[in-house]
């Protein structure tokens, strides 16, 4: 099929259910709601602005409380596993993530167990018997184990993570950035736990996940988008597949080079996309919509990259902006940070596209101030302060 970039813009805004933003209602039956339709989202601990799944939940759902949550993992509707990266599913699609090689790959975890065989059977049979516990619930045990940088890491850690790929243990609950974990029997059905799908159709599952929780990527994906899903032959093969089922259908977009994918049950809200309404919301870094960054500068004109690893020097922006998201538009970003000790929100920078004029936009003045109230209630705090370059900002946005 063929659309027009101004269709694409708006199917993708409202298909992300940001266009109107935090417009679900339902509480924790709203988030799993939003889990649903984008298959996983992103966990990431950093916590200066909130976590990233919990922003991108906070961009969707009114009201958000983080707290929601926790209710979903205490009634194991909602599990934790490694899709594009750390993600939270839905618990019912578990059977399709057992083929799983972890953040690291299958063979780092499956020699963290066989290197460390005495820690890991002990840290098994404790949560066994005294079941769900973090790793600071147990010694720090020395072994053969490396983290991402090569250094000596707890063999607590390794095996707690290695089990936890090899599906005898699962995230229990959090608290705070803290996981604790449990025997997979105690977490999940029997129902579910007895369902055996054969492993290429779960990679074909985590291929089309990969579609449902951005809306239009290209064959070859984006930014890591297909990490941990075999090797490219097996994925091309799958993709091939998917297509040739009808599951995946080819876009040409207006104005874009090569093909674009939709999952075929929303080829119909691709034809015919809402108008957006005059709504803002702050997307989160590692939110779906944003992984494919080319097709962000094509698409919105938007160039975007993520710059916490970067130099102060070498940043555009800040280290943890949002990029802000205007009906069908992205007109800039945002620095928010939470002081919880002085509870409130310091806004440290906000930069606008090339072109965009906040105070003279129909309609974004009130939306932006909209936004940045929603984000006091998120944060739990109840002021806003500005930094002192933007005093004009503070002047238009403060009600």
């Amino acid at each position: 099929m063929k659309v027009t970039a101004e269709a694409a813009r708006r199917f993708l805004v409202a298909r992300h259910f940001l266009a109107p933003a935090r417009s679900l209602e339902g509480g924790p039956a709203a988030v799993l709601e939003v889990i649903r339709r984008l298959g996983s989202i992103q966990f990431d601990p950093i916590a200066v602005a909130g976590r990233n799944h919990d922003l991108m939940l906070h961009a969707r759902v009114a009201g958000y409380e983080p707290a929601w949550c926790d209710e979903l993992y205490e009634r194991r509707e909602i599990f934790e596993t490694t899709n594009k990266a750390l993600s939270f599913i839905p618990a019912g699609e578990f059977p399709w993530y057992r083929a799983n090689g972890g953040r690291k790959g299958p063979r780092f975890h499956a020699a963290a167990l066989a290197d460390n065989a005495a820690v890991a059977e002990q840290v098994l049979e404790r949560i066994r018997a005294d079941g769900p516990l973090s790793s600071a619930d147990f010694e720090r045990q020395s072994g053969a184990t490396k983290n991402w940088f090569g250094l000596p890491e707890n063999a607590v850690r390794s095996v707690l993570e290695a089990h936890t790929v090899a599906g005898s243990i699962g995230l229990a609950r959090r608290e705070g950035n803290v996981r604790y974990y449990d025997v997979i029997e105690r977490l999940l059905p029997a129902r579910l736990l007895a369902q055996e799908i054969p492993e290429q159709e779960q990679l074909r599952h985590k291929l089309l996940s990969r579609y449902r929780a951005h809306g239009l990527l290209g064959a070859g994906g984006a930014g890591g988008t297909f990490a941990r899903i075999a090797n490219p032959d097996v994925r091309r093969a799958l993709h091939k597949e998917a297509v040739e089922r009808g599951e995946l259908v080819p876009v040409e977009i207006e104005g874009l080079r090569g093909k674009r994918f939709v999952v075929a049950d929303e080829v119909s809200a691709l034809e015919a996309p809402p108008e957006p309404p005059p709504s803002v919301a702050f997307v989160a870094p590692f939110d779906s919509l944003l992984w494919d960054t080319k097709l962000l500068a094509g698409l919105f004109g938007f160039e975007f990259v993520w710059e916490g690893f970067f130099k102060p020097e070498k940043r555009r922006w800040g280290y943890y902006v949002l990029p802000i998201v205007f009906g069908d538009r992205l007109v800039g970003c945002i620095e928010p940070r939470i002081d919880r000790d002085r509870a409130c929100v310091e806004v440290l920078g906000l930069w606008w596209e090339d072109g965009f004029a906040p105070g003279r936009t129909d309609g974004f003045v009130d939306a932006m101030r909209d936004a940045l109230g929603a984000y006091l209630h998120f944060a739990s705090v109840d002021r806003l302060e500005w930094a002192s370059h933007l005093r004009a900002e503070k002047r238009l946005f403060t009600a």
